[in-house]
């Protein structure tokens, strides 16, 4: 019994000490900057992904398959090509793509947890990806679609941009179906009772 028990404990005594054992540093990232373009960038970030989260979380997920008409994309579709521009777009300046999202995420992510979290990890990779670009990069020539070239500044408001739009639609597919935006419930002053 003891050459079991004994062999055991020393098995479980090195498992946990590699378990504690620190790994190698993560990759730094870079504090904020406080002003300049990327500064101001971020605080959008901010403002959209925000706001597409809220109403993702806010929309049911019975919600997630509709679509106003066949041939566009359905309310998941929507954020999973968020989630796919924002993992895909920061290629173009050099930085990997996440792992496990391509063009087929799109459509084959529908589970509205998933897409949800799936949304947050695409904004904390554009967040990353603005703070690890030094501000002397932002002229920077990088070729895009079909060999165009622009500045790594103009593809991060690219990157902006596209999520703005892409909220504004959600927007629209959430009040066809009875969802209003979270934070304009917000803003509203409250009703005064009817006598």
């Amino acid at each position: 019994m003891r050459s079991i028990i004994v062999p055991a404990i020393l098995f479980a005594a090195s498992a946990l000490a590699v378990a504690q054992a620190p790994g190698p540093p993560a990759a730094a990232i870079p504090a904020a900057p406080t002003v300049g373009f990327r500064a101001d960038f971020l605080a959008q970030l901010d403002d959209v992904s925000k706001k597409i989260l809220d109403l993702a979380e806010a929309v049911p997920a019975d919600k997630y398959s509709w679509k106003p008409a066949k041939g566009v994309r359905s309310v998941s579709e929507i954020y999973m090509h968020i989630v796919v521009a924002n993992s895909f777009l920061p290629s173009f300046m050099g930085v990997q793509p996440l792992t496990g999202i391509d063009r087929s995420t799109e459509t084959g992510v529908t589970d509205k947890a998933k897409v949800v979290a799936m949304l947050r990890q695409s904004f904390d990779h554009v967040r990353s990806v603005v703070l690890k670009t030094p501000d002397a990069d932002l002229d920077k020539k990088v070729k895009v679609f079909g060999g165009r070239e622009m500045s790594e500044r103009a593809l991060i408001m690219t990157m902006g941009n596209h999520m703005h739009e892409h909220l504004g639609q959600s927007i629209a597919y959430a009040r066809m179906n009875g969802v209003a935006p979270p934070w304009s419930e917000a803003a509203q002053p409250p009703t005064p009772p009817k006598k």
